[in-house]
C-alpha cells in the first residue's frame, strides 16, 4: 500500500523510538539478574504515549529473565493523547481504537495495575496506590503498595486552568478519554436541540487557549454538523454553530512557527471560527467567559485549553524536586536530581537543555525521552556509564480535521525547515499515529489496522453517533 510504504519512509527518518534491543545470549546485560535473591522491578507510573511505549519495549527486552516490568495507569485503556480531541468531536470511537492494558502486557511481558498514585516512599522504595472504586463508590480495591528498583514517572499532564474563578466547574478539561468523551455526549445532545429547534438559534462554544488541542478541536466541531447533517439533522448548518478560540496571547499557536500559525488563522476563519487574540479570561461561568478587559463571551459549552500543568500530587512528592507546575526535576540523562533511581519522562519533566531551554510537552517529546530513558536503563543493566538525552524537533503538524493541515518538517526529513500543507501533510500527521502504533502492534498488526479502518468506513458511521 503507497500509504505504508510512505510511512516505512518516514520511521527510517524520524527516529521517534529506538527499537534497537540488546540480543538475548549469554552475554545479555540482564543475565546477571537471572540468580538474583530478589525479582528486580522496573515500575511505570503512567501508560500514555511515553510510557506504554517503554513498558512494551521493557517486557519484551527483560522477557525470560528474573526482572519485573509494572505498568500502572488510571484507565483500562490507552487513546493517544494527540487524538483526545477526535474523541471530543466524534471522528474516532475510544471503544473501536482503545488499545487495552491487560492485553498488551500479556503479549509484551509487562504486568498492569488499575490504579492511581498517591504516595511515595523513597526509603522503603515503594509507590502507594489510592483505593480503586466502581461507579458506585464500592471499594473494588483498598490502598495497595507496590515495590521498586526503579521508578520511571511518565504520567503526562493535565489541564491548568491558572486559578481562574469557575473554570474548573464551568469548563470541560479534555485531559482524559473520559472528559472527552462527556463532551462529545454533550455535544450530540446540544445538536439535539438545534434539530428539534426551527427559531435558528445558534450552538455558541468557546474554546479557551489556542494551542494544538483548541485549534484543532474548532475545526473538528464544524466536521462534526457537517456530518450530522448527513445524516438526517437537516436543520443543522455551518450558521448554527458558533465557535470562538479565546486566546490571551498576540497570535494561535505560540509555542509553533509564525508561518503555521498565519496558515492556521487562515483556515479557521474560512470555517467561520471567530478568534479573539489578546483576551484574557477572568472568570468562567455557566453561559459563559467574562474577560480581564471587562467583556462578556456567551457560551453554551467551554472548553479550557490553555494550559497544562502535572497531578497536582507530584509536587515534591518523596521529597523529589519539582518545579512549579509539579514537573520532576531531571538531569540530561532523564533521572531526577534527587534519586538515582527514579527517572521522568515527557509532559511530567522538567528537563533543560545546555542551551538553557525546556524539553517542551510534545508527543514527540514522549518518544524521544522514552527510547532514551530505555538506552539508559541497559546502559544501568549493563554497568555503563549513562548518556545524555539531546532534544531534536522534528517539526511541528496541526491537523484541522478534513479541511487542510498545515505545519513544517525539520531536523533529518530536510536541511532546515520546510513549510507543508495539504495532502502532504495530512499524510505526515497519520504517520506519526502509525508509527506510534508499530511500536504497540508491530508492523504487521498495524497494516492490519489500517485495513481494518479501510472497511470500517464503508461499513460504519464516519461519526460517532451515541
Amino acid at each position: 500500500m503507497p500509504e505504508f510504504d510512505n510511512m516505512n519512509r518516514i520511521q527510517r527518518t524520524v527516529d521517534f523510538c529506538d527499537m534497537t534491543d540488546y540480543q538475548t545470549t549469554g552475554d545479555h546485560p540482564v543475565s546477571q539478574l537471572a540468580n538474583s535473591p530478589e525479582d528486580q522491578c522496573t515500575l511505570i507510573i503512567g501508560g500514555g504515549a511515553g510510557g506504554l511505549e517503554l513498558a512494551i519495549k521493557l517486557g519484551r527486552h527483560y522477557r525470560g529473565f528474573n526482572h519485573k516490568v509494572i505498568l500502572v495507569d488510571q484507565n483500562r485503556t490507552h487513546i493517544w493523547k494527540p487524538l483526545l480531541h477526535e474523541v471530543a468531536a466524534g471522528a474516532m470511537d475510544p471503544d473501536i481504537d482503545g488499545v487495552d492494558y491487560l492485553s498488551l502486557g500479556n503479549k509484551n511481558g509487562f504486568v498492569f495495575h488499575l490504579g492511581t498514585m498517591v504516595g511515595l516512599d523513597r526509603d522503603r522504595c515503594v509507590v502507594q496506590l489510592a483505593p480503586l472504586l466502581d461507579n458506585e463508590g464500592q471499594t473494588v480495591l483498598t490502598q495497595r503498595e507496590l515495590h521498586y528498583t526503579r521508578l520511571v514517572f511518565a504520567l503526562g499532564s493535565v489541564t491548568n486552568d491558572f486559578g481562574t474563578e469557575g473554570a474548573r466547574e464551568h469548563c470541560i478539561f479534555l485531559d482524559s478519554p473520559q472528559s472527552a468523551q462527556r463532551f462529545h455526549t454533550r455535544l450530540l445532545n446540544e445538536f439535539l436541540k438545534l434539530q428539534a429547534d426551527d427559531t435558528k438559534h445558534t450552538l455558541e462554544i468557546a474554546i479557551v487557549g489556542a494551542g494544538a488541542t483548541g485549534v484543532e478541536l474548532a475545526a473538528e466541531l464544524y466536521k462534526t454538523t457537517e456530518l450530522l447533517k448527513s445524516y438526517g439533522y437537516n436543520h443543522l448548518s455551518k450558521n448554527r454553530l458558533k465557535v470562538r478560540l479565546v486566546e490571551a496571547g498576540p497570535r494561535l499557536l505560540p509555542a509553533l512557527p509564525e508561518r503555521i500559525a498565519s496558515a492556521t488563522k487562515r483556515e479557521l476563519e474560512k470555517l467561520g471560527v471567530e478568534i479573539l487574540l489578546n483576551t484574557a479570561v477572568s472568570k468562567v461561568e455557566a453561559d459563559g467567559l467574562h474577560t480581564r478587559e471587562g467583556e462578556f463571551i456567551s457560551s453554551k459549552m467551554s472548553v479550557w485549553a490553555a494550559g497544562i500543568k502535572a497531578p497536582d500530587f507530584l509536587h515534591e512528592i518523596g521529597g523529589l524536586a519539582t518545579n512549579r507546575i509539579n514537573q520532576i526535576k531531571v538531569d540530561r540523562k532523564l533521572v531526577s536530581t534527587v534519586d538515582s533511581a527514579i527517572f521522568a519522562l515527557g509532559d511530567c519533566a522538567h528537563c533543560e537543555m545546555p542551551d538553557g531551554s525546556k524539553v517542551p510537552p510534545r508527543a514527540q517529546s514522549a518518544h524521544q525521552m522514552a527510547s532514551h530513558v530505555l538506552k539508559n536503563i541497559k546502559l544501568m543493566d549493563a554497568y555503563k556509564p549513562l548518556q545524555d538525552y539531546q532534544y531534536v524537533d522534528y517539526g511541528s503538524l496541526v491537523s484541522l480535521s478534513t479541511y487542510s493541515t498545515v505545519g513544517s518538517l525539520m531536523g533529518n526529513l530536510t536541511k532546515g525547515s520546510m513549510f507543508i500543507e495539504g495532502r502532504l501533510a495530512r499524510m505526515v500527521y497519520i504517520s506519526l499515529y502509525r508509527m506510534h502504533q508499530f511500536v504497540i502492534y508491530g508492523r504487521l498488526k498495524t497494516l492490519l489496522f489500517m485495513l481494518v479502518n479501510r472497511i470500517n468506513r464503508r461499513l460504519r458511521p464516519t461519526l460517532k453517533l451515541h
